[in-house]
């Protein structure tokens, strides 16, 4: 296995800096991109701040923290990131947004065998790939919330993606220690697919006034033994994620269990979008 030595992270939320901290803690120059210094010195706070919990929480010693960090560096610029083999976009779920910041990182990276992925999990990754002008070594990986904990991958090939580019990316998974499996190219892939319709449901039977949050949700961790129910699933996803993912899947299949229900779309309105936010379905600590 060619193993990445150097990775290149552009943006740094919640799922940005999470990609960044598993990659540093396992051994990989990691060079985070965001718009400004004060997102950068934020981002920079979040993954500083997990890796003090997992210290707190005996996952890891004080020395493999500090080493971690030390391989971690951060810029405004994303020029910066023109000696990286792998870079992964973890922008906001904004087909527009993505295209924009990939033709920039495209024009950014030097190496012309370097590959370029999107962290999307609903965009049709052809629809980024053919932005650039590398869309052979282009390629979604589906990464889960949270990044530090969350086993899975989904690798999601274009129709231009090449058979190395895909081998690679299975490798680099691996290397980060995750499980991949290989996706469909379709909106959702594979567990958006199954799971949205899911969480959906519980949505409109909150909005028919069919039960309250917390039964719905007890109901599903006690019944079926899932280890969160679906509205506290929400609230961890960003309902604003969920809203952008069901608007990608219903734009693609136009069937109407992936529509957004006008309850969501009313939270997301009023800013209650989850745990970020401090209010969602449920209330949260700051």
């Amino acid at each position: 296995m060619d193993s990445i030595t150097r990775l290149g992270v552009v943006g740094c939320g919640l799922m940005g800096s999470g990609i960044a901290e598993v990659a540093a803690r396992r051994g990989i120059d990691v060079r985070v991109a965001e718009t400004t210094q004060h997102a950068a010195e934020a981002g920079r706070r979040r993954i500083t701040a997990s890796l003090d919990k997992g210290v707190r929480r005996g996952k890891l010693g004080e020395e493999q923290r500090d080493k971690a960090l030390a391989r971690l560096s951060f810029t405004c610029d994303l020029n910066d990131l023109a000696d990286r083999q792998f870079v992964i976009e973890a922008v906001a779920e904004n087909s527009d947004i993505k295209a924009d910041v990939l033709k920039a990182i495209d024009k950014a990276v030097e190496d012309a065998a370097a590959i370029l992925a999107t962290n999307t999990s609903s965009i049709p990754v052809v629809d980024l790939a053919v932005v650039t002008e590398r869309s052979a070594q282009f390629i979604g990986m589906h990464f889960f919330n949270p990044v530090a904990v969350q086993q899975l991958v989904e690798v999601i090939p274009a129709l231009t993606t090449s058979p190395e580019t895909l081998r690679r990316t299975r490798d680099f998974a691996r290397q980060l220690g995750k499980q991949p499996i290989q996706a469909p190219d379709r909106s959702g892939f594979v567990v958006n697919a199954l799971l949205m319709p899911y969480l959906l449901s519980a949505v409109r039977m909150v909005e028919a006034g069919g039960a309250r949050p917390e039964d719905i949700d007890q109901g599903m961790e006690l019944g079926c033994a899932h280890p969160m129910g679906p509205l506290r699933l929400l609230d961890l996803i960003g309902l604003d994620t969920a809203q952008a993912v069901a608007e990608s899947m219903y734009e693609e299949y136009k069937e109407p269990l992936y529509a957004a229900p006008a309850l969501l779309r009313r939270m997301v309105a009023a800013g209650r979008i989850g745990r970020k936010s401090g209010r969602g379905f449920y209330t949260y600590d700051a």
